[in-house]
């Protein structure tokens, strides 16, 4: 009933926020007479935030048209190689008629982005798409809200995570890179381990970026809860069927809505100094910041349902069974072993700040995937930065995307199996790159 409730709720705010739109224009437009009374001004920064509070945010457009390459704007197009039921895999085709872009394009790697589906839609990750669009051929896991797939389509467990991330590696080409951000470090890193178990080829690098893969580590309040919590008690607390007005209709979810409540309880103090700075940069007529708000909170405040199955084995599989770092996950009736990862190029980032993951749970990777040899092995930590900033803004653009930038590049090249060579039984060092002296610093 809760789901029902909350659009209920929904239903009555709509037009609420719209009236609260129209007035706080008709307290500042030039033409109004309503503009001209005294407070004009905070009677309409007040009902433009009111606007914001209670309008419904739907998914973001990536918005990406354009891309600098080698000093060329190129235009960008989005295409969709592939669909699935619960994820399209999308491509940034880009275009020009510029021999020296084309040429320069013809030669860049290809990556594939593996977004994460854990509450905000894959707009989230627009500001890395952007940045990896200068230098590369980029994909991208398009995750499609829960509630809009019909119940036909079946279950959503983790293994047909896995499942996806093997047929998209497949497809985009071995010779291909794979970045995956937060909650995909897990099931990339088993898709690829069991890809090279079957012998097939992996991709040339693996990115790892403030993700969970042994949670046990430094665990933050999203892991406390994970853990502290019965699987049981997740199954009463937080799973809902979707409602008749939805394509997804009786389908079990975990509901956007209380993944978004989660996300703020997290941090209400930075919420609610965030909009009240808001209210004040409406009264001075300060749009650069308060159009910044908007951007951010209206990514912020899209969210998608969770496919219930997935959701649930993702919570014991990962933060209650470790069954990744613990050699117990088995995924149709194969056994997940990074150690036979050979051919593979191993990258690992975290954020000093990283209140969801904790320091050392992404870089954990380097002690199960033994079988790279040491000189493939390399870590960052991006000082001062949160788990936002690893993937998006100042610190991404000007620090990580660089180190990332050169670390594809020093990989992007066939390289021939290791056969015979002698390997610590010891997890190898994880370290930085040779050619980028990678050093903690903050964004000037």
């Amino acid at each position: 009933m809760l789901y029902q409730w909350y659009e209920t709720q929904r239903a009555l705010m709509a037009p609420f926020a719209e009236f609260a739109s129209a007035s706080a224009k008709l307290y500042n437009h030039p033409l109004s007479p309503f503009a001209h009374l005294p407070m004009s001004q905070r009677w309409s920064a007040a009902l433009g935030l009111m606007h914001r509070l209670a309008k419904d945010y739907e998914k973001p457009e990536f918005g990406i048209t354009g891309a600098p390459v080698g000093g060329v704007e190129v235009a960008v197009q989005l295409q969709v190689p592939l669909q699935k039921p619960f994820c399209r895999l999308v491509r940034f085709k880009r275009f020009t008629d510029n021999p020296t872009a084309l040429e320069t394009m013809k030669s860049q790697p290809t990556v594939l982005v593996v977004a994460p589906l854990s509450g905000h839609h894959s707009t989230l990750l627009r500001d890395t798409v952007k940045s990896l669009l200068q230098d590369h051929k980029v994909f991208l896991t398009d995750w499609i809200d829960a509630r809009m797939v019909p119940a036909q389509a079946g279950e959503f467990r983790l293994a047909d995570y896995v499942a996806y991330v093997q047929e998209f590696l497949r497809l985009v080409g071995p010779d291909a890179h794979v970045i995956s951000v937060c909650q995909p470090t897990v099931p990339v890193l088993a898709a690829v381990s069991l890809m090279a178990s079957a012998g097939e080829p992996t991709p040339r690098s693996m990115t790892m970026m403030g993700g969970p893969i042994d949670a046990s580590r430094s665990p933050t309040s999203v892991n406390n809860l994970a853990a502290n919590k019965s699987h049981e008690w997740f199954e009463a607390n937080v799973i809902y069927r979707v409602p008749p007005n939805y394509p997804g209709a009786g389908r079990r979810v975990y509901p956007g809505f209380l993944q978004h409540t989660g996300f703020v309880a997290m941090n209400p103090d930075r919420h609610l100094k965030s909009h009240y700075d808001f209210f004040l940069d409406l009264v001075r007529g300060d749009q650069e910041n308060a159009g910044a708000h908007r951007s951010f909170y209206d990514e912020y405040n899209a969210v998608l349902d969770m496919p219930a199955e997935y959701y649930l084995d993702t919570i014991k599989t990962v933060f209650q069974d470790y069954a990744l770092v613990n050699g117990t996950w088995v995924v149709d009736g194969a056994p997940v072993r990074p150690q036979d990862i050979r051919d593979t190029a191993l990258l690992t980032i975290e954020g000093e700040l990283d209140d969801i993951s904790g320091a050392g749970q992404t870089s954990a990777a380097h002690e199960l995937c033994t079988g790279i040899v040491p000189e493939r092995h390399f870590h960052y930590d991006v000082e001062g930065a949160g788990h936002y900033g690893i993937f998006s803004g100042r610190r991404w653009r000007e620090i990580v995307y660089p180190h990332l930038r050169e670390f594809i590049a020093a990989y992007d090249r066939p390289t021939p199996r290791m056969l015979g060579a002698v390997r610590s039984p010891q997890a190898a060092p994880a370290r930085t790159h040779r050619s980028v002296p990678v050093r903690k610093g903050r964004a000037r």
